[in-house]
C-alpha cells in the first residue's frame, strides 16, 4: 500500500516553516532596530515611558520568536520531546532575552567609541557565522542560490544569538560561542573604561557597565538552568525499539532546521 500523507502532520510542518520565516524576519528587522533604539536612549541619557516600552517590546519580541520557533519545531519532529510547560519556556526566553540585551548594549557602547570598529566586529562575526553554516553544510533550500541566502541569514542570526543549525550535539560549539561572547563583552567594557566617551559621566557609565555585566551573567545562569533542568531531551538515554515493517525515518526534518 502506498504511504498516505498525514494532513495533520503536514499542517504542523508548514507551521514550523512559517515559524522559521518569522524568526528570520524578527531578527533581520528587530536587531538593527533595537541597536538604534538603545543608541538613541544612551545618547540622551533620559527616556520617556514610550522609549522604555519600545526597547522592552523589541527585546521580548526577538527573544519570544525563538521560543515560538522551538515549540513549533519540536511538534514537527516525531522523535523529539515537546517543549511544554511554563518554566521551560520562560527559562529559555530569559536566557535569550538577557544574553541578547547584554550583547546589544555592548555593541552600542562600541558604536559610541568607534563606529568603524563596531561595524568591523559585527561584519567579522557575521562572516564567521556564514563560515560555520557552510562548514555544517546546511540543506534547507531546494536551489543553490536560495541555500546561499539561507546561510547568510543564519550567519546574521549567529551574530546575536547561538543556534544549533543542524540538530546535532553542540555542547562544545555553544561553550566556545559564549566564551567568545564573554571575552568580547569584557573587552568592550575595558576599552570603554580606558578611553571613556565625553558624553558619559562616570556614574552613568558605571550603571551601564553593571547592566551589561548583570544581564550577561543572568543570561548564562538561565542557559545553564535550562539545559541542566528543563531541556526536553536531557533525560533521553535510550531510543525506543523500531516497529515491525517500514522503518521509521528519524531526524528526517531536524537536519534542515535551526535547533536550540
Amino acid at each position: 500500500m502506498e504511504e498516505q500523507i498525514d494532513p495533520h502532520k503536514e499542517v504542523i510542518d508548514r507551521m514550523t516553516d512559517l515559524s522559521m520565516l518569522r524568526l528570520f524576519e524578527t531578527y533581520l528587522e528587530g536587531c538593527p532596530q533595537l541597536v538604534l533604539q538603545l543608541y538613541t536612549f544612551l545618547e540622551h541619557g533620559q527616556a520617556n515611558f514610550s522609549q522604555y516600552a519600545a526597547i522592552t517590546v523589541s527585546c521580548c519580541a526577538i527573544s519570544w520568536s525563538t521560543v515560538d520557533y522551538q515549540v513549533a519545531l519540536r511538534k514537527s519532529l516525531p522523535d523529539k520531546n515537546l517543549l511544554n510547560g511554563f518554566c521551560p519556556k520562560f527559562t529559555y526566553l530569559f536566557y535569550k532575552l538577557f544574553t541578547l540585551l547584554s550583547w546589544m548594549l555592548s555593541v552600542v557602547l562600541l558604536l559610541f567609541l568607534n563606529v568603524k570598529i563596531a561595524l568591523f566586529l559585527l561584519l567579522f562575526l557575521w562572516f564567521l557565522g556564514i563560515l560555520w553554516a557552510f562548514k555544517k553544510q546546511t540543506q534547507f533550500c531546494a536551489s543553490i542560490s536560495m541555500e546561499l541566502l539561507y546561510r547568510v541569514v543564519v550567519g546574521f542570526i549567529l551574530t546575536f544569538t547561538f543556534f544549533n543549525i543542524k540538530g546535532q550535539n553542540t555542547k562544545c560549539p555553544m561553550f566556545c560561542y559564549y566564551i567568545v561572547r564573554v571575552l568580547a563583552t569584557v573587552g568592550i567594557l575595558v576599552v570603554f573604561w580606558i578611553s571613556p566617551v565625553s558624553i558619559f559621566n562616570s556614574d552613568y557609565f558605571m550603571s551601564i557597565s553593571i547592566t551589561v555585566a548583570l544581564t550577561l551573567v543572568l543570561g548564562i545562569i538561565f542557559l545553564i538552568v535550562y539545559y541542566g533542568t528543563f531541556h526536553p531531551d536531557r533525560n533521553e538515554e535510550t531510543k525506543p525499539d523500531e516497529i515491525d515493517g517500514r522503518a521509521v525515518q528519524r531526524d528526517c526534518r531536524m537536519k534542515y532546521f535551526l535547533m536550540e
